[in-house]
């Protein structure tokens, strides 16, 4: 009878166990975190997670590195928490919760985080972090960028040659070096196969302002432009919203998305194509080689020739056969040398 009483009471515990490790997985505070679902030799590493200011649901890259955490967490049970920054005050201060709570690595994704995590890198040399789009050059941080406008070449390229006004559109969200990379490779590869396209750029100076992008888009729709190219965060939503009320209105517009398959967010019927840029692979690659005790500080820039950006799979539902075998032959020139982007 104690045998069969004591076996009943395990049964109880890890049941209770359980439903509280499926608790915390489905947790979805600002403040999200992610325990359990690894192995039965669970690592006991401790990633964070700080976004910019357009915050982890932007359907975009910061939602990228938290998905790509989330599958870290599952596939190797290391705890994972993201702190969402609602202006650039918060950097510091978040980025330092993980810090002085030891945490194995501490992420800034985006370049806007830049300073901050130079700063806490310094301040604390025995900590390990990691940044995205951005070089921080310290002895405890790795630092991982994108030839962003190589892949926004080969979407300039399927925009060239699908426009029917012969007028495309970029929308950036704040004007800074790296956002001009999406727009120069977006335009040269327009150039490249449409010369006597119009090229109509406009940034709103925000990455987490739907409204504003919804009004950018406006504005170019109305100028006869029918292929929008965006790189501004949860800022392009708005733009988004705009192509589909054309659209059900009838009028024949797209939007190309970025940084991830846009398409799955917003659908097929607005979402031409997307420029790809692994931010999820980047992430879990470095997460895991701290799991596996094999991290390694510094520079790692990604590109064409090391698959970190591309054209999202989905564009054949959209893209002609013609115009994807185009793609190809441009992505092998500017991986062989042949095209090189410049840089204003």
């Amino acid at each position: 009878m104690k045998k069969v009483l004591s076996l009943s009471l395990s049964m109880i515990l890890a049941a209770s166990v359980a439903l509280a490790g499926c608790g915390n997985d489905n947790d979805s505070s600002s403040q999200g975190s992610g325990e359990g679902g690894g192995s039965a030799a669970e690592s006991s590493a401790k990633i964070g997670m700080v976004t910019d200011v357009g915050g982890v649901n932007d359907k975009s890259f910061n939602q990228s590195a938290w998905e790509a955490l989330e599958a870290v967490n599952a596939e190797t049970g290391a705890e994972v928490k993201y702190l969402q920054s609602k202006s650039d005050a918060d950097y510091n201060t978040n980025l330092n919760t993980f810090v002085k709570d030891e945490y194995s690595l501490t992420w800034g994704i985006g370049y806007q985080l830049a300073e901050a995590i130079k700063t806490v890198a310094e301040q604390n040399p025995e900590a390990k972090l990691a940044i995205i789009d951005s070089e921080v050059d310290a002895p405890n941080v790795k630092s991982v960028m994108f030839a962003e406008d190589q892949g926004s070449f080969l979407v300039g390229v399927i925009a060239g040659k699908m426009t029917k006004t012969n007028k495309v559109g970029f929308v950036g969200g704040m004007d800074s070096p790296l956002i001009k990379k999406f727009e120069i490779g977006f335009r040269e590869g327009v150039k490249a196969v449409n010369p006597d396209a119009e090229f109509i750029p406009n940034y709103t100076g925000a990455f987490d302002k739907p409204d504003l992008g919804k009004t950018a888009a406006a504005t170019m729709y109305n100028e006869g432009v029918d292929i929008i190219f965006h790189a501004s965060g949860a800022t392009g939503t708005g733009v988004f919203n705009e192509a589909k009320s054309r659209k059900d209105s009838g009028q024949d517009v797209w939007v190309i998305g970025v940084d991830k398959d846009q398409s799955l967010e917003f659908g097929d019927e607005i979402t031409l194509t997307s420029m790809i840029k692994k931010v999820d692979e980047a992430v879990k690659k470095v997460s895991l080689d701290v799991v596996n005790g094999t991290f390694e500080p510094g520079l790692e820039v990604l590109d064409l020739a090391a698959n970190g950006v591309g054209v999202a799979e989905t564009s054949t539902a959209n893209v002609p056969a013609d115009v994807l075998e185009l793609v190809e032959e441009y992505k092998e020139k500017i991986i062989s040398g042949e095209i090189t982007i410049p840089a204003e």
